[in-house]
């Protein structure tokens, strides 16, 4: 399992399974939920992250950043 996503399903308070530490439990809707709205904010930062990147853009990007972020965590319905 990738590094990242087990810290993600961690924090979401998903926790190993005891018999076989390649699979996690899920206790409740709740805790998927929380998983999946780490993972898209995790995916928003990265976008976040490549924007900066894009020097020859600065004016736009600003705007670029914010739209894409924005669209990213609309598309989910995940909010900060």
């Amino acid at each position: 399992m990738n590094e990242r996503i087990r810290q993600l399903a961690e924090q979401a308070g998903l926790s190993l399974s005891q018999k076989d530490y390649s699979y996690y439990w899920v206790e409740s809707n709740e805790d998927i939920e929380k998983f999946a709205e780490l993972i898209v904010k995790e995916c928003a930062q990265a976008f976040e992250a490549e924007v900066d990147t894009w020097k020859e853009m600065d004016p736009y990007q600003g705007s670029i950043k914010r739209k894409g972020t924005q669209a990213i965590k609309q598309h989910f319905g995940v909010e900060e």
